[in-house]
Parts: structure tokens; sequence; C-alpha cells
């Protein structure tokens, strides 16, 4: 690797150690090998860099959650669309309970999203590809066979969904539902049966 991939490596290795904020253009170097001016020359800034480093990180770990599902053995291609539902929960679900470090730098960034414009926009622009992948899984298809409508209607649905999982797993990880949890609750929604009768 050059020195900008090992800046990247770097940065989002800190990014799991000390968080988003509190990671220093010196920690970045400490941790990547490579030297103080490289960062500037590669990504402009250290804020630019960890912003790259955080949507890296982002895909890297839905990649991952992504390539799961594909082999069949845990989501059926033939399960009927609330157990397969219920099945990709449950894998994401594990995900998170065993990557807690990413986890927290995910929503240590959704608190900086206010007061920082350019990780606003930097992470706007990755969210709807994101939501698309996010309908790809769930589908069990590549992400070129979701259609523009469903990624725009779904792909926030599902997002909210998973972002609220994340913060509720920091919160309190012993109370955390299950994929059958989550489809049972989408079911009763659905149907007017919140309150155990149809409404």
């Amino acid at each position: 690797m050059g020195h900008r991939e090992d800046l990247l490596e770097g940065a989002k290795r800190c990014l799991l150690e000390k968080g988003y904020a509190r990671t220093t253009a010196r920690d970045i170097v400490a941790a990547s090998g490579a030297n103080l001016a490289s960062i500037g020359y590669h990504y402009g800034s250290k804020d630019a860099l960890m912003r790259q480093a955080i949507i890296a990180s982002s895909e890297e770990w839905g990649t991952g959650v992504a390539q799961v599902p594909a082999d069949g053995a845990a989501v059926p291609a033939d399960a009927e669309p609330l157990d397969r539902f219920a099945a990709v929960w449950d894998l994401f679900l594990q995900r998170i309970a065993t990557e807690r470090e990413f986890i927290a730098a995910q929503v240590e960034v959704l608190g900086l999203l206010p007061r920082d414009a350019a990780l606003r926009e930097a992470i706007g622009e990755v969210l709807p590809e994101g939501g698309e992948g996010l309908v790809a899984i769930f589908e069990g298809v590549p992400d070129t066979e979701v259609d523009a409508e469903a990624a725009r209607v779904v792909g926030p649905f599902y997002q909210a969904l998973l972002t609220g999982l994340m913060v509720q797993s920091l919160l309190t990880p012993d109370r955390m539902p299950t994929g059958r949890d989550l489809a049972d609750a989408l079911r009763r929604v659905t149907a007017g049966e919140v309150l155990g009768k149809a409404e």
C-alpha cells in the first residue's frame, strides 16, 4: 500500500480505538506509519481523512453483512417475506452485538452531524447508495436490481431501523429485539393489531 491507503487504514483503526472526534493527526500518523505532511498532501486535512474513514468503514461493514445472506444458509431464497425480514435482521443484530467499537463510532458521528456541515454533506452524498444496498440485502438481489423507487421509499425505512438498533444496542444491549420480534412488530402494525386485536 502507498501512503494514501496507509493513512486511510490508520484512520479507520483510530476511529474504532479512539472515536471520531478524539482522533488527532498524530494518532493517525502513529497508526499508519506515514508522516504528518502526507495527510495534507493526500487528503487536504485530518478532518477530510476522518470523513473518508467513516464512509469507508461503513461501506466495508455493509459489504460484510451483504456477503452473509448470499450463502443462502441463513436466509433461504424461497423464504416468505416476513421470514426473510426476520432472518436478515438477525444477521445485522449479530454484527451489531459483536462490533461495538464500530457501532459506537457510527453513533458518535450521528451526534456531530448538526454542527459539522462538511461531515453532513459527505455522509449525505452516500446515504442513498446505502439505502439501495440495504434494499438489495433484504431482497437477496444485486444492487443493480433495485429500482429507484424502492431505494427511495424502502431504503430510508431500513436505514431508520438500523440506526435505531445501533443506538439501542449501546443503551440497552441486554434488551435488544430479535429479527422475529421486528417482523412480528411490522406484521402487527400493518394488520392493525398492535394492541392484540384488529383496529
